[in-house]
């Protein structure tokens, strides 16, 4: 089975709907994933470029970013590479309001078993339960 590993942009075609060529083509890529006819494969930097480019650019709120976050998580035929702790991100930045990136950072001090996080971000750390040493 062919798989193809899919870039950002084909899932902002697909969610903004701002090019209809384009549109349609994502829409035909996810809906031959779904029928089993390929695989897609995505990662963690995708989601982040994804999240940042829905927040900056089409000013997206947080909470409607992670809703979107994961309905790519769950798409039928699309597989994730490290899903486990993008799943584990994505439960932390739902439970405590912080964009997708940080609770990935988080989930991946805690999946390493660190002792937390060095990092200036201090305020938005903080809510995201990991220690934070002094620098």
């Amino acid at each position: 089975m062919t798989a193809w590993f899919v870039d950002t942009n084909v899932f902002l075609r697909f969610l903004t709907l701002d090019d209809e060529g384009h549109h349609a083509k994502a829409s035909l890529l996810l809906e031959s994933a779904a029928r089993g006819e390929r695989r897609l494969i995505t990662g963690p930097p995708v989601l982040f470029e994804l999240a940042w480019t829905l927040r900056a650019a089409y000013k997206v709120p947080r909470a409607q970013v992670l809703e979107i976050l994961k309905a790519v998580f769950a798409t039928p035929g699309l597989t994730l590479t490290d899903a486990p702790l993008v799943a584990d991100a994505l439960t932390l930045a739902s439970a405590t309001d912080s964009e997708f990136a940080d609770a990935y950072i988080a989930a991946a001090s805690r999946a390493a078993k660190c002792s937390g996080v060095a990092t200036f971000n201090r305020k938005d750390f903080d809510k995201l339960g990991v220690e934070l040493p002094e620098l």
